[in-house]
């Protein structure tokens, strides 16, 4: 009896045939065979300027004099392998020991191909590149096998991204004096990562920046640990905030970077987070995220009623001036202390820092009204983290955060009514008197 069966009777991978894998051109193949003799020319150049001399020719002569002391002899070559955009390739790489001050002899290395360079840097670029436009990295692995001839592997793939490191670290410390930073903006989101090999959600606390000219700028990615409500019942927004404080906390690294005290600090309500602000900078308006403040009144709302409290509030948060908005709220605060007291209740808690964004002129109205700037980065991250449930560790997922807009994956714009941004705001304040 016979079966049919869609697998393959052979296991091996290297037998494996995708689309597009038998289409020839000459034109690549003619480019890529003469990689090899061009690079080996590079090397040959190179060492007959160290030692003084072309191969099989003697030092030259300088008048009359006798020959100069040659600066070393050659001995034979050495196969190393290289992947570039132009593929993988082997080369001969040659071999010398040049004469030392010392009477002695050391080996000749070569600039061009550094030791235990495997990749070219334009080949780490694309493969970096790859793992961050969003796929993980067994797919990119699969997506440069064509280019590469399948010499990309998932750890491959993870060490060039490792590499990013050093300039995670840079950015960390890069010193912020110089940054006109006016509006500060403060969010968290939650991420998987794996911790001590278990699946585990911690909090990402993101600092945004927005400065004079209305550009938005990466400040600083804070791992909290922890899920972020957690973290908020701890008090980890305001260890987060503190860290920008210039009196209490003098060595906190982005006070000795020099961040300046903001016109205006952006946050989505978090617990504890008021307080530490206002021990902070007492003298900074703050504007406490509309969208957040919606979630809370929704939470205190029967279902059959959160409809209506949507339409209230909205009616409410985008009126079209200041005295609109005190009439509005004063009516939300007797109709729903009569219909539900809770939704009320959180409303008020807000205070007048739910409303600070009406002290500015009305097209900044849209960019202060909520923490959207940073909920917006948040929502590109999690798209491109999609293909890996799980990240490897706390500090890849801040690293890759960052990553994304330092490699200009996710681009920021200026903010909404960044040519305003040079009025002061009023001193006028809204009436929470109902």
């Amino acid at each position: 009896m016979t079966m049919d069966s869609t697998k393959s009777s052979t296991c091996s991978t290297k037998d494996e045939h995708f689309l597009c894998d038998d289409w020839f051109d000459p034109l690549e193949n003619g480019v890529r065979t003469r990689i090899r003799g061009f690079i080996e020319e590079l090397l040959e150049a190179e060492l007959d300027a160290a030692l003084g001399r072309a191969r099989y020719k003697r030092s030259g002569l300088a008048g009359d004099e006798a020959p100069t002391a040659a600066a070393g002899s050659r001995h034979g070559h050495r196969e190393r392998s290289l992947l570039g955009t132009f593929g993988a390739t082997t080369v001969r790489v040659p071999r010398a020991r040049l004469a030392t001050p010392e009477g002695k002899t050391s080996e000749w290395r070569n600039a061009t191909i550094p030791a235990y360079q495997r990749r070219t840097k334009r080949a780490d670029a694309l493969i970096a590149g790859a793992y961050l436009s969003g796929t993980n990295t067994r797919r990119v692995r699969r997506a440069l096998a064509a280019l590469f001839g399948g010499a990309v592997g998932k750890d491959t793939v993870s060490r060039v991204w490792r590499k990013t490191k050093g300039d995670w670290d840079v950015w960390n410390t890069r010193p912020l004096k110089e940054e006109p930073i006016i509006r500060l903006i403060l969010d968290g989101t939650v991420v998987r990562v794996r911790l001590d090999k278990k699946a585990t959600s911690i909090s990402l606390l993101v600092a945004l920046g927005v400065r004079a000219d209305g550009q938005k700028v990466l400040l600083a990615i804070k791992n909290m640990g922890g899920v972020l409500r957690q973290a908020q019942e701890r008090g980890g927004l305001a260890r987060f905030a503190r860290q920008f404080g210039r009196a209490r906390l003098a060595n906190s690294r982005l006070v000795a970077r020099g961040l300046r005290t903001p016109e205006l600090v952006i946050v989505d309500g978090g617990s504890g987070l008021d307080k530490a602000l206002a021990a902070l900078w007492p003298d900074a308006p703050v504007q406490r995220c509309t969208v957040h403040k919606h979630r809370n009144l929704l939470a205190h709302a029967p279902d059959r009623l959160r409809e209506e409290v949507s339409a209230d509030y909205n009616d409410m948060i985008y009126a079209a001036t200041l005295q609109e908005i005190e009439a509005k709220r004063k009516a939300f605060l007797r109709k729903w202390r009569l219909k539900c007291r809770g939704v009320a209740d959180s409303l008020e808690e807000a205070g007048d820092r739910l409303f600070t964004f009406a002290r500015f002129p009305q097209s900044q109205w849209k960019s202060i009204r909520t923490t959207n700037a940073i909920e917006r980065l948040h929502e590109e991250f999690k798209r491109r983290i999609k293909t890996q449930t799980v990240l490897p560790s706390a500090e890849t997922a801040a690293m890759l955060f960052w990553a994304l807009l330092a490699s200009g994956q996710i681009i920021m714009r200026k903010v909404d009514g960044w040519s305003s941004l040079a009025e002061k705001p009023s001193d006028q304040i809204i009436d929470l008197a109902a």
